[in-house]
């Protein structure tokens, strides 16, 4: 049936349109821009990208993949743990032990206006970082003279998995108040792969709704009320013994902003915020399981942040005070097959308190017109309280219930520019305290390499030395730019085998506990290219490589093998068309240790064309394509379990802006 209202939908406005003979603009609207400091990645594939899709287009960022939903994003090829996500500088934390709901799965691409990235420690201005920080920045439309509706809709659908979505944005503006609000559904089956056989528990069912609220207190100040929820059900992972029955999420916050016209200030801006998370993991779709298993997880945070931005001259400044207080309950319930009785509980996460303060600034001073030095840090105070410590005290004994680290981070880079030519250097150095499962967690399973994981509340810092270049050449019709990084990390947390302890659920075959390697080491590396072959015909290229070491010389896990992004785009009035390669290079630098095997290379064949009209003065875009084209059999090294990747999928698309 929601194959048949597409198909009619877009059948109708091109009726509708050979009704109207007004011309457009030849621009196509962007759905979401991702801001890496200054420069932006755009995409032209899919207009109704999820989030996640959207970042895997960056240089930067990778994913870890246990299903169709919630990918785990790795920044500069580092975990969750060793980077900081956050909505609008907002802090909140996944509720679940297997990291199936990432920051980035509370938001949709339609209530984003922005994504900014920032690399190492340039990226400590939200909190103390090891490879850096994702900030996503929701919509909030600027106040206007005249009051002013407008909105967009859209909705398409997605062949391989019958996945059908729908998006709508509505915003009011006037002097005096501002009214954002936006709505999404998405819900897809199970996909089929390359060899065109189901993948069992892919589907997923997502809400997303938000509501923003801004009124303008005086010339030069507003106050502004902001609301997200949240809501996935019937989410199945593939890679996992288990599933999502239901998460939801309430994500709010209360800002005041002043601006000031004379003085060294020139912006203060202020926000208290809440938001809480549920997420219920379980196995009733799964009989198979000999063992029956609930895993529920809650996560409350409150916090604060006030900036002020500073200017003189040719120096300006942005300072922070920054702190929240988060409280992360999971709960691991096992049943016989008579689920009315419960044989086993446990907290893996046994009531944990993380309460962080921190100041933070970042300075930019223009040296000369083809100059700049950017340097800052930030020192933050992190505690930890776990309410029952005598879940620790099993592994280790005496293990203290409360714990107090002092995080500091410093970095320093030198941008140069003359005419055409570009080049930086920049190094950092930082602290980063142990995640909640790496200090407190308990029996947390892994069915990558399927052991369980034990937490260490003793564990030390991780210490980062980072140092970075990057070069670029722009010409009249192109530009290339090649960036690199390199990190020495001391204290490296990553799970190792334990002597002591049996393992807790049926499918593990052993216990590891999270504890600190010597060091490791880090390096990326990233080339883009972009050439204007004619006026209306453009080329992008990326390619990028990584390495990683532990202090043995061993492989670490989730290090992205060299890989390459391709694309010609041709635009012509209202017509648009893309194609674009993409793959990876055979993983051959694995590491069996963390449970991975070698990966085979493969290349994926992508196009799409949109065109472009009007129906009533109202700009209304169309677009079909299909993704891996030629129905390629492949899963890469960042699929947990080796789950294959979808095959050939046909979407089609249909946004009107109202």
């Amino acid at each position: 049936m929601n194959k048949i209202i597409v198909v009619i939908s877009l059948l109708l406005v091109s009726w509708l349109q050979a009704q109207e003979n007004t011309s457009t603009p030849d621009s196509l609207e962007v759905v979401v821009i991702v801001a890496a400091k200054k420069s932006k990645i755009e995409t032209d594939l899919k207009m109704a990208v999820s989030v996640d899709e959207y970042l895997a287009s960056s240089d930067n960022i990778s994913f870890i993949k246990r299903g169709s939903y919630a990918w785990e994003p790795l920044l500069n090829n580092m975990s969750t743990e060793r980077s900081v996500v956050t909505i609008d500088g907002m802090h909140l934390f996944g509720a679940c032990t297997d990291k199936m709901d990432p920051v980035t799965s509370y938001v949709e691409s339609n209530n984003l206006s922005e994504v900014e990235v920032k690399s190492g420690q340039e990226g400590s201005m939200h909190g103390s970082t090891v490879a850096g920080s994702i900030d996503l920045k929701r919509r909030s439309t600027p106040f206007g003279l005249v009051k002013k509706w407008k909105g967009d809709y859209q909705t398409g659908f997605e062949f391989n998995n019958n996945q059908f979505f729908n998006f709508g944005n509505v915003a009011y503006s006037s002097d005096k108040l501002v009214i954002d609000g936006s709505i999404s559904s998405r819900k897809a089956e199970n996909y089929n792969d390359g060899n065109n056989k189901e993948i069992k528990h892919s589907q997923y069912n997502k809400f997303n709704t938000s509501l923003g609220l801004a009124y303008k207190t005086g010339d030069l100040s507003s106050v502004r009320v902001d609301a997200i929820f949240d809501k996935a059900k019937d989410v199945g992972y593939p890679a996992l013994p288990m599933d999502l029955s239901l998460s939801r999420a309430l994500i709010t916050s209360l800002a005041y902003k002043q601006f000031f016209e004379k003085g060294l200030i020139k912006v203060w801006d202020t926000k208290l915020y809440f938001n809480t998370i549920e997420h219920y993991m379980d196995d009733t779709t799964r009989p198979e399981n000999l063992v029956h298993m609930d895993m529920p997880g809650w996560s409350t945070t409150y916090g604060f942040l006030s900036k002020i931005n500073l200017k003189k001259d040719n120096y300006s400044s942005e300072i922070q005070l920054n702190a929240y207080d988060n409280l992360s309950i999971a709960e691991m319930r096992m049943y016989p097959q008579d689920r009315s009785e419960r044989t086993m509980f446990a907290y893996s996460w046994p009531w944990v308190t993380t309460r962080y303060a921190g100041l933070s600034i970042n300075n930019s001073w223009d040296i000369t017109n083809k100059s700049q030095l950017n340097f800052g840090g930030s020192l933050g105070v992190n505690y930890n309280y776990s309410k029952y410590v005598e879940f620790n005290w099993i592994f280790h004994p005496g293990a203290p219930q409360e714990k107090t680290r002092y995080l500091p981070n410093l970095y320093a880079n030198y941008q140069f520019h003359l005419n055409n030519f570009n080049a930086s250097v920049g190094g950092g150095f930082g602290h980063r305290a142990p995640s909640v499962s790496e200090g407190y967690g308990y029996y947390i399973y892994n069915s990558f390499d399927r052991y369980d994981y034990i937490g260490d509340p003793n564990l030390e810092n991780e210490i980062s030395y980072e140092a970075n270049v990057s070069v670029g050449f722009t010409y009249k019709n192109g530009s290339i730019q090649a960036k690199a990084n390199y990190f020495y990390i001391q204290n490296y947390i990553i799970g190792r085998i334990l002597s002591a302890g049996s393992p807790m659920n049926y499918q593990s075959v052993g216990v590891k506990g999270y504890t600190s390697l010597d060091y490791s080491t880090l390096f990326n590396f990233s080339l883009q290219a972009k050439y204007a072959i004619l006026e209306n015909l453009h080329w992008n290229g990326t390619l990028t490589y990584a390495r990683g070491l532990d202090d043995n010389k061993n492989n670490l896990p989730f290090i992205r093998p060299l890989s390459y992004q391709t694309s010609l785009h041709f635009k012509h009035h209202k017509f648009g068309f893309l194609t674009s390669l993409n793959g990876d290079v055979e993983q051959i630098n694995y590491s069996p240790e963390y449970g991975e095997d070698r990966t085979p290379s493969y290349t994926n064949c992508n196009i799409s064309a949109d065109y472009t009209f009007q129906i009533k003065n109202k700009k209304t875009v169309v677009q079909i394509g299909a993704e891996n084209v030629f129905n390629n059999y492949y899963s890469t090294y960042a699929d947990w379990g080796n789950i294959p990747r979808m095959g050939r999928n046909f979407f089609t698309s249909l946004k009107i802006n109202l």
